[in-house]
């Protein structure tokens, strides 16, 4: 495993930067723990709306609220002092109006100090990405299977595997990428797809469930450590089991306070 070498925050440029010259390493957090961890090893930092389901257990991304964002990114930066940190914000922030994204988008990183904020857009979302990188809000688009979109795409499928759903990606990608976006996200899109994209495009793509033809990759963090349940998805490699440590360690606590075995108040204190 090699560590960064840098000893400042990774800025949106630098991202843009690696292009062509490295690939992109991410991984999510939402909590200051795992962000102190992963801090070292990773270039940018996803606080996803997927902390509705991994953090709260809710059975998709949808409920997941404006504070409940704030507070969860506020605590990764700061946590933090090496890897960009991007804000995904929640459904029902920003697709009502040019002035409601700026007005949520910019509490977002005034209140919480992160670098930029993830979107997902499709084409008719792009005038918004517009609007708000003309006002000084760095912008990951986020195209293909779109978890806000859950109840229109009828459950989380992967995208782009005909050649009509194909040119609707690339088509929302290349809107976004006219319209400022710094990056893309392309989630669930067949890797012919992502590929194309990614060689059509000047700025960074980030895969998940695209493939290795992006530019970087991101994951959730608790799937890679076995702590996000039995339910894998296919693109995920678990790299520990985690969740059989904190069990067993558990496990142990419990066996110990009941038959007598855990010191009592007075040891651990010097009384």
């Amino acid at each position: 495993m090699s560590l960064h070498t840098r000893t400042k925050r990774l800025t949106v440029p630098q991202l843009v930067a690696m292009k062509g010259q490295q690939k992109i390493v991410s991984l999510t957090a939402y909590t200051s723990s795992i962000a102190k961890l992963i801090d070292p090893v990773v270039d940018f930092i996803l606080v996803g709306d997927s902390t509705a389901m991994v953090g709260y257990g809710r059975a998709s991304t949808l409920s997941m609220q404006l504070e409940e964002i704030i507070g969860h990114t506020r605590a990764v930066v700061d946590s933090t002092r090496l890897a960009c940190v991007m804000a995904d914000m929640p459904f029902g922030s920003y697709q009502e109006s040019h002035e409601q994204a700026f007005r949520n988008c910019a509490q977002v990183l005034a209140r919480t100090g992160c670098d930029a904020v993830k979107l997902e857009a499709n084409k008719a979302l792009a005038s918004t990405v517009e609007f708000l990188v003309a006002r000084g809000i760095p912008v990951m688009a986020h195209v293909g299977l779109m978890p806000q979109f859950v109840n229109v795409m009828g459950g989380f499928k992967a995208q782009g595997l005909t050649a009509e759903t194909g040119a609707v990606i690339a088509e929302d990608a290349r809107a976004n990428l006219d319209a400022g976006a710094f990056s893309l996200l392309l989630e669930g899109v067949a890797e012919g797809v992502a590929r194309q994209i990614t060689l059509d495009s000047k700025m960074p793509t980030i895969g998940i469930g695209a493939s290795p033809a992006c530019d970087g990759q991101v994951l959730v963090t608790e799937d890679v450590l076995g702590l996000g349940g039995e339910h894998l998805p296919r693109f995920v490699k678990r790299y520990a089991d985690v969740g059989a440590v904190i069990s067993e360690a558990c496990a142990q606590f419990a066996d110990d306070v009941r038959h007598g075995r855990f010191p009592e108040a007075r040891h651990c204190y010097g009384l």
